[in-house]
């Protein structure tokens, strides 16, 4: 019961994250999940994989639940995610393939290094200079969309920490920001959970109720959460001011950045 609990907690905490700030929530359910795996004593060699998998499958609901609230609202540049959505994609696959040859620990450091430089531009630097007054056009930009859905699908997130910080760059404000970015989830995490399903179909470490690493039964806890409370994130986020709301994701990433440095360097 217990267990059980803390994955419903995970679950409605991550899906007003999702709606609040265009991510997948996938920063809540990761970390819970691998401590329920921890205590079902799964062997460590395959718990992020598991709990990565597991976090991505979750962010297919999330993502649609979200982008819809923020389309009702108008806050979905459906422009940019023609032009950028097979990128993405294409990102999210290697993303995937490379998060089963690296270890868990060098995942977390990169990413708690660009979250804490992304997390000090929108805290200290919400004014800043704008790379572009618009979304660039040029064949070099395609590497960007490549980078979130590869970043994005190895840390089993749903892209809106990387996508929300490069499209407000691109001087796109934070509210339409946050409701592409929900929409990208969509686009990394439905991929990305087919890759982990297949490569993980005949691992003989995996627990019951998994289909590749994949694990059913978080999904069903979790997913359900995440759906019902995505829509409260999305209308809290519209009753923001967008300095206050560049201040919150700031603080979000800044304690997600500290979290991940502190599990990878104790482990």
């Amino acid at each position: 019961m217990i267990l059980a609990a803390a994955m419903l907690a995970a679950g409605c905490v991550a899906g007003v994250l999702a709606g609040l700030f265009g991510i997948g929530g996938g920063i809540v359910i990761v970390p819970v999940l691998e401590a329920v795996l921890t205590f079902l004593d799964v062997d460590v060699a395959i718990r992020m994989h598991i709990a990565v998998a597991t976090s991505l499958a979750t962010i297919i609901p999330t993502s649609i639940s979200s982008a819809r609230a923020h389309h009702r609202r108008h806050c979905v540049d459906l422009d940019i995610v023609k032009r950028w959505a097979i990128y993405v994609l294409i990102g999210a696959l290697l993303g995937t393939w490379i998060a089963s040859q690296l270890h868990s620990r060098v995942l977390a450091l990169v990413f708690a290094t660009l979250a804490f430089l992304v997390a000090t531009k929108m805290l200290f630097l919400p004014e800043s200079r704008n790379l572009t007054d618009e979304v660039p056009r040029k064949a070099w930009v395609l590497i960007i969309p490549t980078m979130i859905g590869g970043l994005s699908s190895m840390m089993g997130i749903g892209g809106g920490t990387f996508s929300v910080t490069t499209l407000t760059l691109f001087n796109q404000p934070i509210h339409r920001a946050v409701g592409t970015a929900a929409l990208f989830g969509l686009v990394i995490s439905f991929p990305a959970t087919i890759g982990f399903i297949v490569s993980g179909l005949n691992d003989v470490r995996l627990p019951p109720g998994s289909l590749g690493y994949v694990n059913l039964i978080g999904f069903a806890l979790i997913a359900p959460a995440t759906v019902l409370t995505a829509p409260l994130g999305a209308k809290l986020a519209h009753s923001f001011s967008a300095r206050r709301l560049n201040m919150l994701f700031g603080l979000f990433l800044a304690v997600a950045s500290a979290r991940l440095f502190y599990g990878a360097l104790a482990a």
